[in-house]
């Protein structure tokens, strides 16, 4: 039996060797995978097990898996058109209530930085709303805060000047896919209600799709509406449960937001996780 290192970076197991030469076949799983075997304490790549050789050896000069193309380096170019039949075709599930309970757990588990980054990327989004800049700097803004809770998601060290890499990342792509994500949007709900609330939903995940794997607006807005347009309602109820946590918040004479808009924020970056990310299969496979 193994433990594995999921792509979300939690240990997944036990698992056993035939369904592991399974993800191998699957492209849930490669050389570079870090797993455990049973009674080990050290963490080794797939590749050192020879049991698993063969497997890899089949596997390698087969067309890039879905693993390979959302893990690819942000230097390299996507292929929006095949993540998004991959996704399709594979499928996905979304559980709201598990995105907003780990997104809890992520704020408790670092809570002053996170309330700090949030504040401040929060006020400068509202004064950035509130004159003409908006159109400009709202893209950026929110694109660098979605950055940074990916790296806090990733385990990776995230500090206040990733919450701005929106300027220094992606700046032109963020705006344009910001304003014309947000010119749609409008003009959908002024000639009928229905359309611009299905583009508002089937659009978000477009500013982390644009800052994570470096694609161009309109690519990562049609990955995203194709994407989530198959299971529409579920992101939508995660959209809706987190607008009526953040109105609680408000309540709380407006201090609450600032507690549950960055649970709200890092759920929403958890279902992006899922979807786009998620290798493995949920085959009797349980976090440890």
């Amino acid at each position: 039996m193994y433990k594995i290192v999921g792509a979300d970076s939690r240990e997944y197991g036990p698992a056993t060797a035939e369904l592991i030469r399974e993800w191998i076949a699957l492209g849930r799983a490669n050389g570079e995978t870090m797993i455990q075997s049973e009674g080990a304490a050290e963490w080794k790549p797939l590749s050192s097990f020879p049991e698993f050789a063969e497997a890899l050896a089949a596997k390698a000069g087969a067309p890039a898996p879905l693993a390979a193309l959302v893990a690819a380096e942000p230097s390299s170019p996507l292929d929006a058109e095949t993540l998004a039949n991959e996704i399709l075709t594979r499928d996905y599930e979304l559980d709201i209530f598990s995105c907003l309970n780990r997104g809890w757990e992520k704020l408790q588990s670092n809570f002053w930085p996170i309330v700090g980054v949030s504040a401040v990327m929060l006020l400068l989004l509202m004064i950035a709303g509130a004159t003409s800049v908006g159109i400009v700097l709202s893209g950026p803004l929110l694109g660098g805060l979605y950055w940074y809770y990916l790296k806090l998601i990733r385990g990776e060290n995230a500090e206040m000047s990733d919450a701005f890499a929106g300027f220094t990342i992606a700046f032109l792509q963020l705006l344009l896919g910001s304003l014309v994500s947000t010119l749609l949007v409008s003009l959908g709900i002024i000639l009928c209600l229905v359309p611009g609330i299905y583009l508002g939903v089937a659009w978000s995940f477009a500013l982390p799709l644009i800052i994570d794997k470096r694609l161009d607006f309109w690519p990562a807005m049609e990955l995203s509406r194709k994407v989530i347009g198959k299971h529409w309602w579920s992101l939508f109820g995660l959209l809706l449960l987190s607008g009526l946590i953040n109105m609680v918040g408000v309540l709380l004479c407006c201090v609450g937001t600032f507690v549950t808009t960055p649970v709200t924020l890092l759920a929403m970056m958890y279902a992006y996780e899922d979807i786009f990310l998620s290798v493995l299969p949920a085959q009797s496979l349980k976090p440890v």
